[in-house]
């Protein structure tokens, strides 16, 4: 359904701004438009009424139900959900404790002396658990 279907079914329907109306509330003897009327970029159609009725209401008045107020769905909507295999909160544990380990070797490097084979080598196991760290980050 698109919003032009829903405001035919109403009364003094007017546009106040950009996808958004105002009309009479069909749900009660609304003497002035009380029923705001919204649409979504994403076609999705939202209603107040500012008199208090609830939107199952206003569209059972007009034959309507919830399902008109959104669009037909396109595609594949059983998209399965991508789990991510850490938390933030273990990311960052993991980065902090990441960058200690670089900051300790970067100091000794400030100092003029030399790492040593394992240090060295810590010091790669670092930087790549750093990239990690920002490629999940980035999700």
């Amino acid at each position: 359904m698109n919003v032009e279907n829903l405001l035919q079914q109403l009364d003094q329907v007017k546009k106040t701004s950009t996808h958004k109306w105002i009309a009479r509330c069909p749900a009660h003897d609304d003497r002035t438009p009380s029923l705001a009327i919204r649409e979504l970029e994403d076609g999705r159609i939202l209603l107040h009424c500012f008199a208090g009725c609830g939107a199952a209401e206003v569209l059972d008045r007009i034959g309507m139900s919830f399902s008109d107020l959104y669009p037909p769905p396109v595609g594949n909507h059983h998209l399965q959900r991508v789990r991510k295999p850490f938390n933030a909160s273990d990311v960052l544990t993991g980065v902090a404790f990441e960058i200690l380990i670089a900051w300790i070797f970067a100091k000794q490097l400030a100092t003029d002396r030399q790492l040593s084979e394992a240090e060295r080598s810590r010091l790669l196991i670092c930087a790549s658990r750093l990239q990690r760290g920002m490629e999940v980050a980035r999700g």
